[in-house]
């Protein structure tokens, strides 16, 4: 049973009346044609990496405002919460 390998059937279905182009029954996503990250098969590094270097040549570029102003409100909520003393980072 092991000695031959099984090797899986193609079907590959054409609609009769159909007269577009490419596959109808294809899933894709609306913005994969704008991505770079999306396509070949890479690794996490290479997503990664690609992704940094797309944010960085991007029109807005660099980071955002908002969202490092609500990561430090957060941080000293928490910082708060457990008690932790700012005053060893003032100097008397």
């Amino acid at each position: 049973m092991g000695i031959f390998k099984k090797e899986h059937k193609k079907f590959e279905y054409k609609p009769r009346y159909y007269k577009g182009d490419g596959n109808p029954y294809e899933f894709k996503h609306k913005f994969d044609e704008y991505r770079t990250t999306v396509g070949k098969r890479k690794s996490l590094k290479d997503k990664f990496t690609t992704a940094l270097e797309e944010f960085k040549s991007s029109e807005h570029g660099g980071f955002n405002k908002t969202i490092v102003f609500i990561i430090i409100i957060l941080t000293l909520i928490f910082l708060y919460l457990i008690d932790f003393d700012l005053s060893i980072f003032l100097q008397n």
